[in-house]
């Protein structure tokens, strides 16, 4: 490693450990060692030292052992004179760096509770610094990272003078469909600052991510990775080869730093070097070239602004597959998340203002015209600024694998497909659609047009196995709105039918879903026809609508076999499958228990189900509820359970809808051993719910079931039961 990096990381590793242990030591005088320490609800401590050493720092007392290691991590400081010919001392350096860095971004957390926002997007003035990614946030970003849609993520450090510059290099940061997270200044100017002058949406939406203003927030970018590998790769804490390994090989990560380097930022990459994380630089810098800890080159330096980006990419090792659609905004994932607020909105249609529909209906080859876009009504560039007009989209396929059961999933694609298209939102589906298109869309040229050439292109790539032909009608006249939403309104009403009358004992046939295995290798979900995927994205049709789009992919058609036990719902062919697919870590699967070989997780579960001992039953909570739980955990501490593929038997990851099934905990008496769910689930999921308890014969189950308002302690929920009389509490005893 050069010289002058090697000694200017030690020397920057000693400056920052000096300044943390100061740092702490006025902490401990001011609040003392019991005092409680986190990144609010966030699992797994400071992510950092506890996938590494395996220390869960709760108190500032515990930091106390972690600053020694951090001594005898730190390598002497050296000339820049003096000859070092390995990366180890650097390497040390960087991973006392950032054990030091975690540190002391937790006693800002106490110092400044208000230091960062707590918010997902941040506002477009004000304290827009987002500080470490809650639990929420992080696993439902982390869906993205296990299906492909975010390859990866560039830390930046700095930011370029000019703030067309960082625009575009932003731009095609999200056009690469990674995540971008930005941290520190460059002479003053941040880089979020540039953005904004630009009008340029920031936040976890836009996957523009401000952490922190100073170069110690590199930690949460770093332990980003950290929790990925804890929570969706299954690997333990303190195992710190593993840890390093799985982000070398599965977190396509970079550097990129803008401007002077200092010595403290000279720290922070050599501890980046450890994950594999390389860093690209535009300033002239000494640069490791020679590979070794991470895919290849070290350190890169010198690279023009308008290369830096695919010089990163290809210094990573990166594989990024992007097609370009023929329109005039930029599109990609990136831009799913984009609002178009009041002040930007040019033009608007469905969603309550205007009748909207939009559906996708199978037709004969002959009656298809492929590429044939039409618009009838008037166009985005025909109508005044603040217009509301009806939508309907009318999207005709042919194929001769194409069946009547795939429109649905395919028609579901509209939602996000639509929203890659920057200055475009789109919510909802079929006929509650909302479409909203921006002032700079309209500037740029985009038009309804171009909806329809994004929904051609996009259904022949993605599902070019069953659809050949795509032709695309959009109307834009009321009397025509009225006639595409007579016809989807038939075709809705076949749809429900068909799947409400699918059971499990139907079909002989279930599907897997390994596609989190990329993050959770032993993870396999089974999927029924009364039993959707955990995550709540993927029912029984789509498993075979992606089985025959991809026969090779993750979701495999699964023979039932012989039952073994039917009230916990296991089968032989599906058992033998599990085993394969798991690699032997998993032998067995209730597809209806609890308690008896529950079905493993990834991660990336819509609630969670575990046991109330005391109360005879079962409470669930769902990731967006953040407060304590009967069971004495947050949803948080509950998913570090259950998540990275482990069986852990009274824990499961389950669907919103899976809740409402006939299945749903089958082996422990379903629905009526249910007696906690935070308000909000039950709110939402209220009718069908109320459907279930009546059919079971006991209609007023809803407000047998305790909530957050009742009580967060087993002692208050069982008292709640009492006086109600659950039928939880004369049922046999579960455990």
């Amino acid at each position: 490693m050069s010289k002058i990096i090697c000694s200017a990381a030690i020397r920057g590793a000693h400056k920052i450990v000096d300044m943390a242990e100061e740092k702490y030591e006025e902490a401990l005088k001011k609040y003392g060692p019991e005092q409680e320490v986190a990144f609010p609800n966030t699992a797994y401590y400071l992510p950092i030292i506890y996938s590494m050493l395996g220390a869960p720092v709760k108190q500032l007392g515990d930091m106390k052992e972690i600053f020694q290691e951090c001594r005898k991590l730190l390598p002497p400081p050296v000339s820049d004179h003096v000859w070092l010919p390995y990366l180890a001392p650097a390497l040390d350096a960087g991973m006392a760096t950032f054990f030091a860095e975690e540190m002391f971004e937790a006693i800002r957390y106490i110092d400044d509770p208000q230091f960062y926002t707590k918010t997902e997007d941040p506002p477009a003035s004000g304290n827009y610094w987002l500080g470490a990614a809650d639990d929420i946030i992080f696993r439902k970003r982390g869906v993205e990272f296990v299906d492909g849609t975010a390859p990866g993520f560039a830390a930046i450090l700095g930011s370029p003078a000019d703030a067309e510059e960082a625009e575009k290099i932003a731009t095609e940061l999200q056009e690469k469909n990674l995540y971008v997270f930005l941290h520190d200044q460059t002479d003053g100017i941040y880089f979020p600052d540039q953005l904004l002058k630009r009008n340029i949406q920031i936040g976890w939406s836009t996957r523009l991510v401000p952490f922190g203003p100073t170069y110690t927030s590199a930690v949460f970018s770093i332990g980003f990775a950290c929790r990925v590998a804890l929570a969706f790769g299954g690997i333990q804490p303190g195992d710190y080869k593993a840890n390093l390994l799985y982000n070398k090989d599965r977190t396509f990560a970079f550097v990129i730093a803008f401007g002077p380097v200092s010595d403290e930022w000279y720290a922070n990459a050599a501890g980046a070097i450890n994950w594999g994380f390389p860093t690209i630089s535009d300033w002239d810098i000494p640069e490791v070239l020679p590979s070794g800890i991470c895919t290849y080159e070290h350190v890169v330096s010198r690279v023009p602004h308008d290369e830096i980006v695919q010089k990163a990419i290809e210094v990573r090792g990166l594989k990024v597959t992007v097609s370009k659609i023929d329109i005039p905004v930029s599109y990609g994932p990136a831009f799913e998340g984009e609002r178009v607020r009041k002040d930007d909105l040019y033009l608007e249609c469905g969603g309550g203002r205007t009748l909207g529909v939009e559906v996708l209906v199978s037709k004969d080859m002959d009656e298809v015209e492929d590429g044939k876009v039409i618009v009838e009504g008037p166009e985005m560039d025909e109508v005044e600024e603040g217009a509301k007009l009806p939508l309907a989209i009318l999207v005709e396929v042919a194929g001769r694998q194409m069946q009547p059961d795939f429109e649905p999933i395919l028609e579901r694609q509209f939602h996000h497909l639509i929203n890659y298209a920057q200055g475009i939102m789109h919510i909802g589906q079929r006929n509650i659609m909302w479409l909203r298109v921006s002032k700079s869309a309209i500037e740029k040229g985009f038009k309804f047009e171009h909806i329809g050439r994004i929904l051609h292109g996009k259904l022949h790539q993605d599902f070019g196995a069953i659809v050949d032909k795509v032709q695309v009608k959009i109307y834009t006249e009321e009397e025509k709105v009225k006639e595409v939403l007579d016809l989807a309104k038939q075709v809705y009403a076949a749809r429900d039918e068909r799947l409400g009358s699918m059971t499990d004992e139907s079909e002989e046939v279930f599907y897997s879903c390994t596609l989190c295995q990329s993050f959770a290798p032993s993870h396999v979900c089974v999927i029924t026809p009364e039993r959707v995927g955990m995550c709540g994205a993927y029912n029984w049709l789509d498993g075979k609508a992606s089985y025959e789009i991809n026969p090779t992919g993750p979701n495999q058609p699964i023979e039932k076999g012989k039952c073994i036990d039917e009230k916990l719902g296991q089968w032989e062919g599906i058992n033998e499958f599990v085993k394969q697919a798991s690699r032997g870590k998993v032998e067995r699967v209730s597809a209806y228990s609890l308690m008896v070989d529950p079905m493993t997780a990834c991660g990336c579960f819509e609630c969670i189900a575990t046991m109330l001992p005391m109360c005879n039953g079962i409470m669930i909570v769902n990731r967006d509820y953040m407060g304590m739980t009967p069971s004495g955990m947050k949803f948080t501490t509950l998913a570090g359970m259950v998540g990275g593929g482990q069986v852990t038997p009274g824990f499961l990851g389950v669907s919103k809808h899976y809740i409402c099934s006939r299945k749903f905990m089958k082996a422990e008496g379903g629905l009526k051993r249910v007696v906690w769910m935070p308000k909000m689930l039950k709110e939402e999921l209220r009718e069908r719910l109320q459907e279930r308890a009546e059919e079971i014969g006991i209609p007023d189950l809803l407000d047998l079931i305790a909530d957050e308002e009742v009580g967060v302690s087993e002692d208050e929920v069982l008292k709640y039961l009492q006086e109600k009389g659950h039928p939880a509490l004369s049922m046999e005893s579960v455990v």
